[in-house]
This record gives C-alpha cells, structure tokens and sequence, in this order.
C-alpha cells in the first residue's frame, strides 16, 4: 500500500492515526487539531445508519493522546497498548468523529500526578529506563517492578499521555463542555499511590476521581473489568464522598488481585461505601446484565451520585486471553447504556482487555449509541454514548481490517460455549444482590458534604484508622 496521505484526528507531532492509500483517501475528510482544540469532521460516508437527533441529546466529547498508541510493554506481555490504534481506526472509519468532539489532550505534568501519587515514586518512573535498571536495583521491588509491571522505553511519557487524557476528560465535565467524556487509554485501575500493579502505574481514574471532587459532592465509581478495582477501592478506602461498585471474578488464591469479596465494604467515614460483587468463572450475558441492573439502580438511587465514572475493561468479554467470563460485546455495552440513561454526567474509560481485536470492537461499540431518552424496550441494540447505530459489518476501507478476520463483524460470538461452565447459580446471584442491599440499608440516604477545594488526604485518614484499629 502506498501511503500518500495521513489523516490525524488527535494531534500532530507525526503521529498518525489513521494512514490511506490514494483511492481511500479520496473519500475520506481531513481533520488537523491542534492540541487541546477540537472540532468535528466534513462530510464523509461512515457505515452509520442513522442518527437519532432526539436521541442524541448528550455532549459528547473522545480524549486521546496519540502518542499513547506507541508504547510497548513487551512481545511476551499481555497488554497491548496497540488496541488502542484498532479502536481509533474502527471509530473513524465508522464515522463516529463527525458526531462527536475529538481532543488532542496534553500529558499530565508531574505536580497532577502529585495529587495522588508519592513524590518518591514519581521521581523513580521518571528517570528509570530499560538501560539503567541496575542504577534503581532497591528500587525495583520497593515499587512493585516485575514481569506484571516491566520497565520499557517511554514509561514515563505512556503513563503522562493516559492520566492527562483522563484529567482533561474530568474537567471538560466540570466545565459541562460534555455530558459523556471518553477516554480509552485510561482506567488503569490497580495502581497505589507508590505502587504498580496489575500492568498498571499511574491510576489516572483516581486522579479523576479526585478532579471531580473539586466540584461534584459525590461521585460514584463502577467497575466491569474482570478484575477488581482495588486501587480505586482503597485510595477512598475511608471517605462517603466516593462510592466504589466492582463486580469482578473473586477467588483470594488464584486470581488477581485476591482482594474484592463481598464483606470489603470501606471503613471510617467510607464504610459501607465500598460495595464488591465477587462473581464465579463463566457468567453469560443474561445473568449478568440482570445483576448489573438490580443493583446498580437501587445504588445510584440511595448515594445521588452527581457524577460517575465507569472503568469499562474489556477482559470481562468472553474469549479474553486473561479473562474468565462469557460475555458478549452487546452484554457488556447494555451496562454502560444502563448507566448512561440516569443523565448524570459520565466518564467513561477503558482498563483491561488482551485480545486487541475484540477490545476494538467493544470500544467502538460502546462509543457509538444507546437512546436513553425513550423506554429501555424500543432501544436500539447497536450501542452507546454518541447516538448513532452502526453496521455490524466493519468498515471495508478501515486499516488493520485483516486482524478482524475471518468474519469481519462488530459482534462476533465470544462465548463460545462449553468454554467456561457458569458457575455462577441462580441462588448464588440472588445471594449477591441481597448483601448489597443489606450494605446500602446502612447508608441514611445521601452524604451531605461541605465542598472543598480537594478532598482530604485520605491515605493519612487511612493510616489513622488502621493504626487506631490496631491499638
């Protein structure tokens, strides 16, 4: 293919997003934003059905940093920072970009990364390099630094280019220049304040959480990864000012992270403001989705959240090469629609997910549409946040298109059955949804909080109460 002109929908710098030889490139809009401006794309003939202007009545705004697509953790290592060019490359050729705002978003400079994270451990990924390791030899297991969380060229500007995408997503929120914020790259949810873990180092989600303090009373985090969001969990481990809600694959010996069963509920002033449904191998799409919905409600109805933000890992889809569940794409976006039809603003990021193409598939899916202002029956079954529906068939002229092969569907089958036994019984389900409900019955409706600037420091109120705990 000979490349004649490149089409760059985030930026400059030389990085592209989106390459075409001559013949596609005839039929394709050109789009050029400077970073941190954003605009919409000319007219194209993106393999989009229809948009429902009525039901289309969100901001919507897509963050992203291309630069971020660069990073390689490592031929052997399971996450693949190039799903995020697969994802960009379906959401253009969709046409998606038309019908919403794209940003060219700036890294995060180390004083936002500060607000959560220690000055020590900072200073560390900073300088650390693949060529210098033997230079931070005491440092290596002080941080966590291993085969999950490998030190690779660019480790320092990855993890700027996903927290700053995140940051800008929250403040465009704020600022209500979106009503839905999108960022793929983010949700990065097991890292600690001077700690990776689980592939994961800067977790922007808390530092975006912590944006959202600055203005929202109350924000609720929910987590469909496969794993749980323990990072999350226990950065507002003491405070009523964060709800977290994670529904994950629990077994303490054998699955990561070990942490998330039903009786981790916070403590302090955040006790009973961490709900965790630990779930079995092999949960399909109806037994899910009905869970999902049934607490979910009752718990945005209870905490009147002001704001949420959703990590939306894509390792809880069947066939992941990490994962253990048998959900389906459209499964797994009927959550994120569920959320999105309470008309609270929403941040919506990704996390984990090890199968690049279903990834792709799934982001887009969840980047396109669900009406959430008709009833829940006469919606649309293809997909979420933008308001338009979009073939199944991917589009023809979209780079990389032969990874999605042999079918070169939106929805492929993912559980394929007999892959994963459910275990997860009806009764033990119902079990599940009654000790949430037993938790909230604890909470005397919504916290009434005087605002500040930032929240408490809640890993020293955290400190506090384990040591007064221990005496």
């Amino acid at each position: 293919m000979s490349i004649v002109q490149t089409y760059d929908s985030w930026g400059r710098n030389g990085n592209s997003t989106i390459s075409l030889d001559a013949k596609s490139a005839a039929s394709m809009p050109v789009l050029e934003l400077a970073p941190g401006l954003k605009a919409k794309a000319g007219p194209s003939q993106p393999l989009i059905l229809g948009v429902n202007p009525q039901v289309n009545m969100f901001q919507v705004s897509y963050h992203h940093n291309a630069m971020a697509e660069n990073h390689h953790f490592g031929a052997a290592h399971p996450m693949k920072p190039w799903r995020l060019t697969l994802t960009n490359q379906l959401v253009l050729g969709y046409g998606l970009h038309e019908h919403m705002d794209t940003y060219s978003t700036r890294p995060a400079n180390e004083d936002e990364l500060k607000d959560f994270h220690g000055d020590d451990y900072l200073e560390f990924l900073k300088r650390v390099t693949p060529h210098n390791t033997q230079e931070f030899a005491n440092d290596l297991s002080k941080f966590n630094i291993g085969d999950d969380c490998p030190i690779f060229d660019g480790i320092w500007d990855y993890c700027s280019l996903y927290a700053g995408a995140s940051l800008d997503a929250a403040k465009k929120l704020i600022n209500h220049q979106s009503d839905i914020a999108i960022n793929w790259s983010g949700g990065l949810h097991h890292a600690k304040k001077s700690e990776a873990s689980g592939f994961c180092y800067i977790n922007d989600i808390v530092l975006a959480i912590l944006q959202l303090l600055r203005y929202h009373p109350r924000v609720l985090y929910i987590d469909i990864d496969v794993h749980h969001g323990d990072g999350v969990e226990q950065a507002f481990f003491s405070t009523d000012r964060v709800m977290t809600l994670s529904l994950h694959k629990y077994d303490k010996d054998n699955f990561f992270p070990g942490t998330g069963n039903w009786d981790d509920i916070g403590g302090g002033a955040g006790k009973h403001y961490a709900l965790n449904v630990p779930l079995k191998d092999g949960i399909d799409d109806e037994s899910y989705v009905r869970l999902f919905k049934q607490i979910v409600e009752p718990v945005i109805e209870k905490y009147c959240p002001t704001a949420v933000v959703l990590q939306c890992g894509a390792d809880s889809l069947g066939s992941d090469k990490l994962g253990c569940f048998n959900l389906n794409i459209k499964a797994h976006g009927a959550c994120v629609e569920f959320v999105k039809k309470f008309g609270l603003p929403l941040l919506v990021l990704g996390g984990g997910g090890y199968t690049p193409r279903n990834v792709s598939r799934l982001w887009t899916y969840e980047t396109a549409y669900t009406p959430s202002h008709i009833p829940m029956a006469n919606a649309s079954t293809n997909t979420i946040c933008v308001g338009a529906e979009i073939e199944d068939d991917l589009p023809a002229r979209s780079p990389y298109r032969e990874y999605f092969g042999p079918d070169y569907k939106l929805h492929p089958p993912l559980s394929k059955e007999g892959k994963y036994e459910n275990k997860n019984s009806k009764k033990y389900l119902e079990s599940m949804k009654t000790k949430i409900m037993e938790h909230l019955r604890f909470i005397d409706g919504a916290p009434s909080v005087q605002l500040q600037e930032i929240p408490p420091d809640l890993d020293n109120v955290r400190s506090e109460l384990i040591k007064q705990e221990e005496d």
